[in-house]
């Protein structure tokens, strides 16, 4: 793979990124892809390692020793062409994955992994760039119908996989436009928008037929999610007109913090804050929450958190506090213990070197208010001890604070979407389906089927790829008899 003694003599290159200073003041991503002689020299570093435990730890199990071998030979429309083969959406993963592939790479052991990650994005820009990624729509229609409710990873991929054997499809979405959490979760600077623009263009060409601002059901959603449509279909018109449903919607219902104060003009869940801004970016109405100017504190030290830092340093806030609840994780994991699995360490987003400051160990007791406004926020340290927490007695403080964003996690689907197609949920409140067999995805209504954050709750981009992928499998087999799909 790649040059056989590559991962001795060349070193790992990570990618730039464009100085904190300027990029803060614009919303575009900052971090220029590879060019064609740093991919392959990352490529000649990927080593003949026998077991390429890089596979299995890319959960869409990404041919990743093919694709590294033919950057490094030059050969590049075929990386395209064998990396497609099992990922759809490259342009996505290659940005925002947090590359479990890397961690479970063989070079990982000594801390220099491959750039697996950086060459995926070399690779999928280059093909962009010239012309390679064209639809492909199937030759003949099997005159079947299929509808798919939610249009982030897990939804796109099983429409395209299932347009692309002739069937029929036709994407929901509740919000103004196509992506899901893609499209408004995610700021512009780590996702620019176009790149689903672009996929989606060929998607309609493939023949999926897209439809935005409808609800499946017309149940309320609780505070905290957005909600554009203005029409609704309910569950029983969907069977119906389709052949087979799949739902695909995001976990998006976010976790609370019912603490003294919580009512307070504000405090905020993380997408009332970041869906708005990208509204705003995309050329919509202004974001009704500023921070300019005001002291910040994210609640939640995951990616959602880390977004509304990076996007609070470019409104100007004054100052930026994230906060954990966990224990502060190691500065770097032991390599040999915990390889090839993804490990717990220390992780530091663009957004916090942008400026921001961190704690961990951190309890919640009390939004404190004036005048019926968020001013400050009493905490606590905890001190951890065999998987619980204890406050430490005489260690609460205040930290100043005008805003407050609640990024602690998401917990199950919304809308009663479940309830209403009468499926049978899970101990979180998710779809109950297994993944394997035969019956993979199906949910205990038959004919219809659940993929992604509907199914496994809060996940990666790159889980809803697969399980979008791995549903349209099952339902072509379920319509057909058979099917040519690859699981």
């Amino acid at each position: 793979m790649g040059k056989p003694t590559g991962f001795l003599e060349f070193q790992r290159i990570s990618e730039t990124y464009e100085k904190a200073a300027t990029r803060v003041l614009h919303y575009h991503e900052f971090i220029p892809h590879l060019n064609d002689e740093q991919a392959k020299i990352q490529g000649a570093r990927c080593m003949d390692c026998g077991i390429p435990f890089c596979n299995n730890g890319c959960p869409v199990n990404n041919l990743i020793p093919d694709w590294n071998d033919l950057v490094y030979k030059g050969r590049w429309r075929e990386a395209i062409e064998t990396l497609h083969s099992t990922n759809n959406f490259p342009e996505l993963t290659s940005r925002i994955c947090p590359a479990p592939c890397e961690a479970a790479c063989t070079l990982n052991i000594p801390q220099t992994p491959v750039g697996i990650k950086s060459i995926e994005r070399a690779i999928i820009d280059k093909a962009g760039e010239n012309g390679w990624v064209v639809p492909q729509p199937a030759a003949h229609q099997t005159g079947k119908k299929i509808a798919v409710v939610g249009s982030g990873p897990a939804g796109l991929a099983a429409a395209q996989q299932l347009a692309r054997v002739g069937h029929a499809v036709t994407v929901f979405e509740k919000n103004d436009r196509i992506g899901g959490l893609l499209r408004y979760g995610i700021p512009d600077f780590k996702l620019d928008k176009r790149l689903i623009d672009w996929r989606m263009a060929q998607m309609k060409a493939e023949g999926v037929k897209f439809v935005t601002g409808t609800m499946v059901t017309d149940a309320a959603l609780p505070k905290g999610v957005i909600n554009d449509a203005k029409k609704t279909v309910s569950p029983e018109q969907l069977k119906k007109d389709f052949d087979a449903v799949i739902l695909a919607g995001g976990a998006e219902n976010p976790r609370d913090l019912p603490v003294p104060g919580r009512e307070l003009a504000g405090v905020h869940f993380a997408l009332e804050f970041l869906i708005p801004q990208n509204k705003e970016v995309s050329g919509g109405a202004k974001n009704p929450i500023n921070v300019h100017g005001k002291h910040v504190v994210v609640i939640g030290g995951g990616d959602t958190g880390s977004d509304c830092v990076g996007t609070s340093n470019r409104h100007g806030a004054a100052s930026i506090t994230q906060i954990e609840l966990m224990p502060r994780p190691p500065e770097q994991e032991n390599g040999p213990l915990t390889w090839p699995y993804w490990p717990l360490r220390m992780r530091t987003s663009s957004s916090h070197d942008e400026g921001c400051a961190r704690d961990w160990a951190i309890g919640t007791k009390e939004f404190v208010g004036e005048n019926g406004r968020l001013k400050a926020i009493k905490a606590v340290h905890l001190a951890w001890a065999d998987g619980r927490m204890n406050e430490v007695p005489g260690s609460e403080f205040e930290i100043p604070a005008d805003f407050a964003f609640l990024a602690m996690g998401f917990v199950n689907p919304v809308g009663g979407i479940l309830d209403a197609f009468g499926i049978d949920k899970d101990g979180r409140g998710n779809a109950r389906a297994n993944t394997e067999g035969e019956q993979a995805y199906s949910t205990t209504v038959p004919g219809v089927f659940a993929a992604g954050d509907m199914r496994r709750g809060q996940s990666l981009v790159v889980w809803a790829i697969r399980e979008g992928r791995q549903c349209a499998r099952t339902v072509d087999q379920f319509l057909m008899g058979s099917t040519i799909l690859p699981r």
